[in-house]
């Protein structure tokens, strides 16, 4: 799963946008204020930035953005600004910006920019996903950790990308069923407790919350 991070000062298109990008299965991490996302760079892998140029504190997005480039110089930049002025857009294109949007624009466009970067950006590294701390190969099916590989049989392997990819969803035990043993699986759903339990222990890193009387769910 890809992580966006999005620093906005106005709250309610923060969340909004934050909505969109969710809708299309990204994990976003928001801010507020520059100072937050200053303290945040460089802690998390981030495969694109939305940084409004004026915030509302002392850092704005152009402060931010020459952090981001002295620890990631090729990752995806995309600047907003509710000033439509070619001053604006020279500086952020010096500074390293990829794409720049004037408020007010469309949460879709933004959304559809954001997926052309991530496509064209990623298109090779697209059969792998991180997700705290580990590196999860997708083609090769494999799982690491610092280098260390983690070895999961097909089931739980089936079970961690299934929840990867619906992050944040809850899953009763059936549909757990369904799709990690198939629609023709005859037995017990409490082996989906057991499968559970064995990729907790191997993963511990993994937060699956458990639904009491219902299922899990991945966040």
């Amino acid at each position: 799963m890809y992580r966006i991070c999005l620093v906005e000062d106005e709250e309610n298109l923060n969340s909004l946008i934050k909505s969109y990008l969710e809708r299309e299965n990204y994990e976003v991490v928001n801010f507020y204020n520059g100072e937050d996302a200053m303290n945040y760079i460089g802690t998390e892998v981030i495969h694109l930035w939305i940084l409004d140029i004026m915030l509302g504190d002392n850092i704005s997005g152009y402060d931010l953005i020459k952090k981001i480039r002295e620890e990631s110089p090729d990752v995806p930049v995309i600047f907003t600004s509710a000033r439509d002025q070619d001053l604006d857009k020279i500086i952020g294109l010096e500074l390293g910006s990829d794409d720049y949007l004037t408020k007010p624009y469309s949460p879709k466009e933004l959304v559809l920019r954001v997926n052309n970067f991530i496509k064209r950006v990623y298109s090779k590294t697209s059969e792998k996903i991180e997700y705290e701390g580990y590196q999860i190969d997708l083609s090769k099916r494999m799982v690491f950790q610092k280098e260390k590989e983690i070895v999961l049989t097909t089931l739980e392997f089936d079970l961690l990308i299934m929840l990867l990819n619906n992050k944040n969803k809850s899953f009763s035990r059936d549909d757990i069923l369904k799709k990690v043993w198939g629609e023709d699986y005859f037995g017990s759903d409490r082996v989906v407790d057991d499968l559970v339990r064995r990729l907790r222990k191997k993963m511990p890193n993994i937060h699956i919350n458990t639904l009491y009387g219902f299922g899990y769910r991945l966040t």
